[in-house]
């Protein structure tokens, strides 16, 4: 039950950063969103920061679950390039909007926030030191398309033509082609 009703709060949360203007998260709101009173709510979540942090889990958690999907095996098993094409297929595929943005980008102005992302996706994209240099530079420019797409998409400010997605998701499969000299 516990479980539920903060899986409700973080899902109420998100939703007043959909709202028409722009919303913001505060204890008061996100408990009136879900028809708590806020001392219900620090019951879940005790201050602002727990709150955040548990919508930057909440958000982080969605992410992981989509990249092993993607991947269809354990993080651990799967190489530099695996791991670059499952990120970039979700961030290409899946459904994000401005609620995922917002607080992707609000965590970094949160170090507390900023490390909670970091340790849950940074296994997704980091290369290893020893992968040749043209290889990374393939995998990162891939990486960093799909993550411009993303913002894109997410916000829909600037977004990529649909007439434009295929040639753009070509350019992406040719960078992410096994590179026939390494």
């Amino acid at each position: 039950m516990a479980k539920n009703a903060k899986r409700r709060i973080l899902d109420g949360a998100l939703n007043l950063l959909r709202a028409e203007g722009g919303g913001a998260i505060t204890l008061e709101a996100a408990a009136k969103e879900v028809g708590l009173s806020k001392p219900g709510l620090m019951y879940h979540f005790p201050t602002k920061e727990a709150l955040m942090l548990g919508v930057v889990d909440h958000a982080a958690d969605r992410w992981e679950r989509l990249l092993l999907e993607q991947l269809g095996g354990p993080l651990e098993a799967a190489g530099p390039a695996q791991r670059i094409r499952a990120h970039v297929d979700v961030a290409l595929n899946a459904p994000f909007d401005r609620a995922d943005f917002a607080i992707y980008t609000d965590a970094h102005y949160r170090a507390a926030l900023t490390d909670a992302w970091v340790r849950r996706i940074e296994p997704w994209l980091t290369l290893p030191d020893d992968l040749p240099d043209a290889t990374r530079a393939r995998l990162t420019a891939a990486r960093l398309l799909a993550d411009g797409y993303w913002m894109a998409a997410a916000t829909g400010v600037l977004p990529v033509p649909g007439r434009d997605r295929a040639a753009l998701l070509a350019v992406i499969e040719d960078l992410l082609a096994e590179d026939p000299a390494s």
